[in-house]
């Protein structure tokens, strides 16, 4: 391995997995604060500007999972290649490999939600003035995607390696620069307009180009990703292998938001009001999610290094522990929300009915959240040994055959807690079709001792 490499097949478990997951706390809370950020002070302009984030926030998700596919699709072949010993020049390849294929699918993404943008809020059921602030948040946004997808991909090359440290600190960054930023770009100060709600996508514009630079400059001077010998070698092998984890990886994180698109669509028959709550209390959840999201970041190359190693005892043990932190850590926030929904969301409602909205969504699926832990956690150990079909077929009948259509049935009976009904059906049932396809691909196998007979003694 690479000097700059830390070798996950030895050690502690747990140990390799806090190493990773812990500094990545960090930074994917500080990432998705400036979603809070940009919320808070979005809800100071107006109640339109809140709901138009409502719309535009689960569908630029569902576009930046192509970041989390291709990250996942990179990771894997980095780790396993790592756990295989293979040469410096090979592991280096594939990193290079991964970021080239992604720009280019970034590019091209990003290019197609400019022109749709417009028709697609509109078949979500925005309304004009809602429709009117989303459309000046898209373009800025797109011209941030490719630097977004740059810097995860970078940053998965770092965690592939097991430097958990310097992929969180890349996103600490980028997440600081965007949290100064973005309220000055929305509210205005000095030589800077008021922009509004296309405010908070320049500050994300602004905040991905800078993560960027200095996630490449780090990869560079650090040697995981630097000019090898024959760098064309073994291009469409890595970019075969790539895709067959990246496709259904990137279906995976894509199906979810695109089922928040869908039911935000159904939140919509209720009025704007609860649509902006609905979107405020989904921030609040990702937020408290953290720690989950977390340890799907660290469990992917503790994994993968240990299944290429062919130590599968190892790998199991590493999914064991985050399924067990799961539902424990789960129990705990579902007693927090329900204790404290009413001043979390009175700090993101716009109105008195959107932060009910938002209130009543914290203390119901909160009790749930346990479940959406174990399928993350739990997809991203499927994407480290190359079984991302079966994390895609997992997410596409939780989003799909349970979430949406119990949502739209929920709220035409009983509506907008009919939603909030569907949400905790939709992720009890990610916690059971985990632990299935746990099984079925030998990621988790319940350990019974064989049963001793005594020998029969037959006299004479």
């Amino acid at each position: 391995m690479a000097k700059n490499t830390r070798d996950l097949t030895e050690g502690p478990v747990w140990k390799g997995i806090a190493i990773l997951s812990g500094p990545m706390m960090l930074g994917i809370l500080a990432v998705i604060s400036t979603g809070l950020v940009d919320a808070y002070f979005l809800a100071k302009v107006s109640p339109e500007a809140l709901a138009a984030v409502g719309f535009v926030y689960p569908v630029t998700t569902a576009i930046s999972s192509l970041s989390i596919g291709l990250s996942a699709g990179a990771g894997a072949i980095i780790s396993q290649a790592l756990g295989r010993k293979e040469s410096d020049d090979d592991v280096t390849r594939r990193g290079l490999h991964s970021l080239g294929i992604g720009m280019i699918l970034a590019a091209i993404a990003a290019l197609l939600f400019f022109l749709l943008d417009g028709p697609l809020f509109s078949v979500l059921g925005a309304d004009p003035d809602v429709l009117e602030a989303a459309l000046r948040y898209t373009p800025l946004w797109c011209l941030s995607f490719p630097f977004l997808v740059s810097m995860m991909l970078i940053n998965s090359v770092f965690r592939a390696h097991g430097s958990g440290i310097a992929s969180a600190g890349i996103m600490v960054f980028s997440a600081v620069v965007n949290v100064a930023t973005t309220p000055l770009f929305i509210l205005g100060w000095g030589p800077v307009p008021e922009m509004g709600i296309a405010g908070a996508a320049m500050g994300t514009l602004v905040a991905m180009v800078s993560a960027s630079i200095l996630a490449a400059a780090l990869a560079l001077r650090s040697g995981l990703l630097q000019p090898c010998s024959n760098p064309m070698a073994d291009l469409w092998r890595n970019a075969r292998t790539i895709a067959s984890i990246g496709g259904p990886a990137a279906t995976s994180n894509a199906i979810n938001p695109a089922g928040m698109a869908l039911v935000t669509a159904a939140v919509a028959t209720v009025g704007s009001a609860a649509v902006g709550g609905f979107g405020a209390a989904t921030r609040v959840e990702s937020l408290v999610s953290v720690p989950m999201l977390a340890l799907s970041a660290g469990i992917g190359p503790v994994v993968g290094q240990n299944w290429g190693a062919d130590k599968r005892d190892r790998a199991r043990e590493a999914l064991r522990l985050c399924l067990m932190f799961s539902v424990g850590y789960g129990l705990f926030i579902a007693v927090m929300l329900t204790l404290f929904a009413d001043p979390i969301a009175s700090a993101f409602g716009a109105s008195e009915d959107s932060t009910q909205a938002a209130a009543s969504y914290l203390r119901v699926v909160g009790w749930s959240l346990f479940g959406f832990g174990m399928l993350v956690t739990g997809n991203a150990a499927l994407n480290a040994i190359s079984k991302a079909s079966h994390s895609m077929t997992l997410s596409v009948a939780r989003v799909l055959a349970i979430y949406v259509p119990l949502a739209w049935l929920g709220v035409t009976l009983f509506g907008y807690s009919g939603i909030l009904g569907a949400a905790v059906v939709a992720n009890v049932f990610g916690a059971w079709a985990i632990l299935v396809a746990a099984r079925a691909t030998d990621l988790l196998a319940l350990d019974v001792a064989p049963i001793s007979v005594p020998a029969r003694v037959i006299p004479g």
